[in-house]
């Protein structure tokens, strides 16, 4: 089969086979993150395919990834080469974007807790900024009296429409700490009267949630915002404001292959239920995240032992809640497929055992599966977390110190497949190809070409990060 027709699934266990027999996932290093470049540029291609389909022709929209969801500058830079911009939310998160190549008129900068530092830069450079309450809008008061900014300024609206089935997901509730809250009393009076009053507060930002919230719930926060805006600009007697910031949030099956609900499925929702949003008249941002990469990536790990307790079989594993802390401490609401592989990243075969899929932190309840039906996982296999290209192994956990992971995106080699002529390569290891194997008459050979996108955290980094150049420090105190 070649590179171009091979699915999801068929090029994510290549890079399986491909990870262990080039030593990415090993004795030394026994995680890493997997990230298949393909997929995450098919993601980008059907959400720009999904607005356009919908939006007036000339319509403009800002689709801005959020970092949070993988703050990895290589990652980012190929959502930029894609056509995206970034949202962040910290100045770490702007310094990413930046290093990344992100120009400041494709960044978004949103937060519940911005500086005056922050402010600052960000109307320096001229990123968009969306205030999140009145007091962050005085802030901007007086910043933008005291200096000219090519920033694009807007306010967050809370619509107060109740939460999804994550309740920490869920930013739209009636006492969330984002956004001005819509239904308070005077506050809707209050946002009208501080656009008409300040001609620079030209943009309207609103986000109900991400994961747990359906699509119905996010496409009536849009509605409402909409509204909100009309207002607005009835007010003014103009276009005051000129763009509408519908966030992300758009969940992700993590329960198949499949890609429900799709982008598309969600403009369209959008313009049954806001017709006049796409009509031309706003400019559009959009800040998904999760959505964009969580099919995209794999979490690789070796099965150090197996063992038995109480009649249920435990594989123990290198993943865990440093890499999955969601899924260990909320399984109910962040469950993960794991996929099974031998010691040569071969799908495991077998009958299916209920089995516990345990991690390698000090704490009893490291586990990313329960009772899992899987084939018998034994030493030296590897189990596989699916779906985690967002949140998983870009926002590490340290607990036990363990060290970050290296992550590796990956793609099928140039003009290769499965059957390569005998003697195609002699050895294997870091970088270098071995020949192919017989596999059930099959060949795997290099079929798969890795770059890193983070390397793996050496013991020296770890050391330096936890202080370790400052040990005598405290000693001195009295």
């Amino acid at each position: 089969m070649g590179p171009e027709s091979a699915s999801a699934r068929e090029r994510r266990e290549a890079a399986v086979r491909a990870a262990v027999r080039d030593g990415l996932v090993d004795a030394r290093h026994p995680v890493a993150g997997l990230l298949d470049v393909r997929g995450i540029r098919e993601a980008v291609a059907a959400l720009r395919a999904a607005f356009e389909e919908v939006a007036a022709p000339g319509t403009e929209v800002l689709h801005a990834f959020a970092v949070k969801a993988a703050s990895l500058v290589p990652v980012l830079r190929l959502l930029a080469d894609e056509g995206m911009g970034c949202e962040v939310a910290s100045a770490g998160e702007l310094a990413l974007a930046r290093a990344a190549g992100v120009g400041p008129g494709r960044t978004v900068l949103d937060s519940p807790a911005k500086t005056d530092a922050e402010l600052r830069e960000a109307l320096a450079l001229g990123v968009a900024v969306n205030a999140d309450s009145r007091q962050e809008l005085a802030r901007l008061d007086a910043l933008v009296g005291s200096a000219p900014t090519a920033s694009v300024l807007g306010v967050r609206v809370n619509p107060q429409l109740g939460p999804g089935s994550i309740g920490a997901m869920s930013t739209a509730t009636e006492t969330s700490k984002f956004g001005v809250a819509l239904r308070d009393e005077g506050a809707r009076a209050w946002l009208v009267r501080a656009f008409v009053e300040r001609p620079w507060l030209t943009r309207m930002h609103a986000h109900v949630g991400s994961q747990g919230c359906p699509p119905e719930l996010m496409a009536e926060g849009v509605r409402t915002t909409y509204e909100l805006a009309e207002e607005v600009n009835r007010a003014v007697g103009g276009q005051r404001v000129r763009t509408l910031d519908i966030g992300g949030g758009l969940p992700v099956n993590f329960a198949s292959e499949e890609v429900t609900p799709s982008f598309r499925d969600y403009a369209r929702l959008l313009d049954v239920t806001v017709p006049a949003l796409f009509d031309g008249r706003y400019g559009l941002v959009t800040e998904f995240g999760r959505s964009l990469l969580a099919k995209s990536g794999t979490v690789l790990a070796r099965v150090e032992y197996a063992k038995s307790a109480g009649g249920r079989r435990i594989a123990v594993t290198h993943a865990g809640a440093q890499v999955a802390a969601r899924t260990v401490f909320a399984p109910a609401a962040w469950p993960l497929r794991v996929a099974a592989f031998d010691a040569e990243g071969w799908p495991k075969e077998g009958e299916p055992v209920p089995q516990d899929v345990a991690g390698p932190c000090c704490f009893a309840g490291d586990l990313v599966a329960v009772d899992r039906p899987l084939p018998l996982l034994e030493p030296g296999d590897h189990v596989a977390l699916l779906d985690t290209g967002a949140y998983y192994f870009s926002n590490h956990f340290a607990y036990n110190s363990l060290p970050r992971p290296g992550v590796y995106g990956y793609a099928s080699a140039e003009g290769r497949t499965e059957d390569f002529p005998e003697g195609y390569g002699e050895r294997g290891g870091h970088g270098e190809r071995e020949g192919p194997r017989e596999r059930g008459g099959r060949r795997s050979g290099p079929d798969v070409r890795f770059v890193p996108v983070r390397r793996p955290q050496s013991l020296d980094e770890l050391v330096e990060e936890s202080g370790g150049t400052l040990a005598p420090g405290l000693t001195a105190l009295r």
